[in-house]
């Protein structure tokens, strides 16, 4: 346990952003989650529409340093590539 009280406010401090990222990883994966239900749906519409909303939600974490900027980039790339080759 932290002995001083800078200590104990930065274990504060650390526990609270620990939730906060957590919730946003939360986040991006369930945007990504219904971008690729709309996929298994087969409505190439909704989940072109569920992209793009999704991609507001992945460029807001990866601007904020929840997740590499290369991570929300690919997610992104795999998402719209399986859109495309939709039937």
């Amino acid at each position: 346990m932290a002995n001083t009280a800078q200590a104990r406010k930065r274990a504060r401090q650390a526990e609270a952003t620990r939730k906060r990222n957590a919730s946003l990883k939360s986040e991006l994966r369930t945007a990504v989650k219904k971008v690729r239900k709309s996929i298994a749906a087969g409505d190439k519409a909704a989940a072109t529409t569920q992209l793009r909303e999704s991609q507001a939600v992945i460029d807001r974490i990866a601007d904020k340093k929840i997740v590499h900027r290369n991570l929300a980039s690919r997610t992104k790339s795999r998402l719209a590539q399986a859109i495309r080759t939709m039937p």
